[in-house]
């Protein structure tokens, strides 16, 4: 249940109607709640030794790279854009990218903004490493422990039978000729998703059972992301621990790429009730916001965001399922329950929302892209991003 005093709201309360003011919908971005996470991570880096990356895949708002920058040690990337951005905007820090592949057409471009380049397997490794090297680069190679540590998330699982990131044992010991051992400089893996670190510690364990020996010979090691480092509760003294075990085992830099612990609970997406209807029995609000477009991880993960002012289904007096106006039958966030029905135009806030939106959203149906505004340390708000036709029209033709 998503109550007032959880974290996604700690920043709200007391500044709806501030915020209530703003068009609808759009995100709203919390500069304080950056800087907070950036302090958590930093004190693990501090007390450690490790780097600590931002994960552009999960919140890639340049305009707030500033407030992280300073507890951070560079960006990780997933391709040629995001390594550009990186290194563009937090140009102070390092640039570290993985791809599942890499194209011929943009690998010379990526070499002008990557520091540290990971390979997903020995082919792509073969093809490009000596090019990587030959510029400089840090080269790496992304191995598959097969540990699997998901549940009920299977589609963010890359250790699935049959899986395509990351190099197996069996692969490594196949195509890696000494050659191309000679070209890394580290490995990587990234097996979680939204886990603690009783996680890792068991995939860090697999790792130093089937690659141990490689490790001996590498200078760093990046440990990948899904790491809810920020999240009340984590077992950051757990994490400590293996960071610190794998410095001692092998004597390896330290890298980890979180990107929902750099942003977590450091948003909301505001939208407004368009229209209220009745069917059989089930009460249902349509909003301004679509989740198939502004928020398709309720969608594809799925998950259910919290809600400011809101309860299970059932819990209050009043039950709604909450809907956008696409034409997706299944474009729904979820059922939740208040204390007051809900008319045309009531303000809903719906919280986490830094993460996997402003990044990953779209114009299907049609859709406006939502403003993307910043509430500043000091309570002002400022709308750094709006949009309107054009961004629609200007992706689907001259």
């Amino acid at each position: 249940m998503a109550t007032d005093n959880r974290p996604p709201f700690a920043r709200l309360n007391g500044r709806e109607a501030l915020l209530g003011a703003l068009p609808t919908p759009c995100y709203v971005l919390d500069a304080a709640k950056l800087r907070q996470n950036g302090e958590i991570l930093r004190g693990v880096a501090d007390r450690t030794g490790a780097k600590i990356l931002l994960a552009q895949k999960a919140f890639s708002n340049y305009d707030l790279y500033p407030v992280l920058a300073p507890y951070l040690a560079g960006t990780e990337a997933s391709g040629l854009y995001e390594a550009r951005l990186g290194k563009e905007e937090m140009p102070q820090g390092e640039t570290h990218v993985f791809c599942a592949a890499y194209r011929d057409d943009e690998f010379e471009e990526l070499l002008r903004y990557a520091d540290h380049i990971v390979f997903n397997s020995p082919h792509q490794l073969e093809k490009f490493g000596k090019r990587a090297k030959e510029a400089g680069k840090s080269v790496g190679l992304r191995i598959n422990p097969e540990c699997s540590t998901q549940e009920g998330h299977a589609i963010y699982d890359p250790c699935a039978p049959g899986g395509r990131l990351g190099t197996t044992r069996a692969q490594f010991d196949a195509r890696m000729t000494p050659e191309l051992i000679a070209l890394l400089d580290g490995l990587h893996f990234h097996t979680l998703c939204e886990q603690d670190s009783d996680d890792l510690e068991t995939t860090l364990n697999t790792v130093a059972e089937r690659f141990g020996d490689i490790l001996k010979g590498m200078r760093w090691l990046n440990f990948g992301g899904g790491h809810h480092i920020t999240r009340p509760g984590y077992d950051i003294p757990r994490l400590e621990r293996c960071i610190r075990f794998a410095q001692e085992q092998w004597g390896v830099t330290v890298y980890l790429e979180p990107g929902e612990a750099c942003a977590l609970n450091a948003g909301w997406l505001a939208t407004r009730v368009l229209d209220v209807t009745e069917n059989g029995g089930t009460a249902n609000a349509i909003l301004d916001m679509s989740a198939a477009c502004h928020t398709p991880d309720v969608i594809e993960m799925p998950y259910r965001p919290p809600l400011f002012h809101a309860g299970e289904a059932g819990e209050k007096a009043h039950t709604f399922r909450l809907g956008g106006p696409t034409c997706l039958s299944g474009d729904i966030i979820g059922d939740y329950s208040f204390d007051a029905p809900l008319n045309e135009g009531d303000t809903l806030f719906f919280g986490d929302m830094a993460i996997y939106t402003t990044c990953k959203n779209n114009t299907f149906n049609g859709m406006p892209l939502p403003a993307i505004c910043v509430l500043g340390e000091d309570d002002t708000v400022e709308t750094i991003r709006t949009f309107g036709y054009a961004d629609f029209k200007q992706r689907l033709g001259k």
